[in-house]
């Protein structure tokens, strides 16, 4: 029998991946507000994705990738969130994970996956399970089956995950000890449900997975960590990716909203316009949302340039450099989602001032760019992020920014 050698798939360059951002945006949004009003997945969505190999934009050079910076991806995921913040929003446990190949390209998942982020493969998961008083609490577990295990178990906010072909699922081994399983999503015992109810982000599949008897393999387990540096690292990531996402979301708010005024609005009865468009009224509205998501983009921007200056630390190997500047991405995350919230909600619910009660109408779904930023904002608690901040500045308290968990 002839031996069949896998190719590597040729490396695409980073100018060449960045360009491939706005025409696929532009695809992904043509048909947004419909997706949302009758719940229809964007799965061609994320196969287009694959297919422009997004997923690989971190990736270092020296591993075959593009080798895109923290601030490449972020804004990536903005612009893809302008076209529809689900799809951006649920690719955030892929670029979770690749990073982790970025800052150990040694370790054993880097050795075992890289290939397959190569390919273009998408990876998601889930950690959090409902039912517990407290986030966290973790109920799925692990059990030993001859030279291998079994998953068994169900987990919830498995963002993204319908959309993978690998995820990760959190357990409690036979010892009480907690594991990551990170596995194929099409291997038997995996259900993926679908049941997310939320009121924005409706397409994400954030809802449960169910995992009956899955077949695991000891070299799909490793330890979940969240207090790494590493770890501390990701998570102000996962953290700027929402921002983003909802950041892009904005975006859209404008872009719909200066659309609806140029093709359909009309002016005001009292308005000495003839036009929608001539109002200026109207003109002063557009010009409030442009200058709300001018200053989101320029948070969220400065943001990663800071997680890029962590990635830089992690290089020197200096570990007062990297403590610092873990500290500093956290920080500056967190404001920039405070920042958000207090922009942007307002930034979606003056697309509502474009119009009168047509711009209400159903089919444009305009309020579903409120909705989606509000259930971003839900994600973490914003008043504990203030509170932190706050601490931080006055007392120099750094406790909640170095257990990377909400931050």
């Amino acid at each position: 029998m002839t031996a069949i050698t896998k190719i590597a798939p040729a490396p695409v360059a980073l100018d060449e991946l960045l360009a491939r951002i706005a025409p696929l945006a532009d695809e992904i949004a043509k048909d947004a507000a419909r997706r949302d009003l009758e719940r229809e997945l964007p799965f061609e969505a994320f196969a287009q994705s694959k297919a422009a190999r997004l997923g690989t934009l971190r990736i270092p050079v020296a591993l075959g990738g593009p080798g895109g910076s923290v601030a490449d991806y972020i804004e990536m995921i903005a612009a893809i969130g302008a076209a529809d913040p689900n799809v951006a929003h649920a690719l955030r446990s892929h670029f979770n994970f690749t990073e982790s190949l970025v800052l150990d390209p040694d370790g054993q998942k880097s050795r075992e996956h890289l290939q397959h982020v190569l390919e273009g493969k998408l990876f998601g998961g889930a950690h959090t399970e409902q039912g517990g008083p407290k986030p966290g609490e973790i109920n799925t577990r692990l059990t030993r089956d001859g030279d291998r295990y079994r998953l068994n178990g169900r987990k919830w906010y498995a963002t993204g995950t319908a959309y993978s072909d690998f995820a990760a699922f959190s357990a409690k081994n036979e010892a009480d000890e907690f594991v990551s399983a990170l596995i194929p999503t099409d291997r038997a015992g995996i259900t993926i449900l679908d049941d997310w109810d939320g009121m924005g982000q409706k397409l994400t599949a954030s809802g449960g997975v169910l995992l009956e008897s899955v077949e695991v393999f000891p070299h799909e387990l490793s330890q979940r960590a969240l207090s790494t540096r590493v770890g501390r690292h990701a998570s102000t990531l996962r953290q700027l990716h929402l921002a983003a996402s909802a950041a892009g979301a904005v975006r859209g708010a404008l872009r719909e909203g200066i659309e609806y005024v140029r093709k359909q609005a009309r002016s005001a009865q009292h308005s000495p316009a003839p036009t929608a468009r001539e109002d200026h009224f109207v003109q002063k509205i557009v010009g409030d949302i442009a200058a709300r998501s001018f200053a989101i983009d320029a948070a969220v921007a400065e943001s990663a340039r800071a997680l890029d200056r962590t990635v830089a630390a992690f290089a020197t190997g200096d570990e007062a450099r990297i403590e610092a500047a873990l500290i500093a991405s956290s920080l500056s995350t967190s404001q920039t989602q405070l920042v958000l919230a207090e922009l942007g909600l307002k930034a979606a619910e003056q697309v509502f001032e474009l119009g009168g009660g047509s711009a209400t109408s159903r089919k444009y779904n305009f309020d579903r760019h409120w909705r989606n930023i509000r259930t971003v904002l839900n994600h973490n608690p914003l008043l504990h992020k203030a509170r932190v901040i706050g601490d931080y500045l006055v007392n120099g308290t750094t406790t909640h920014l170095e257990e990377g968990k909400v931050f």
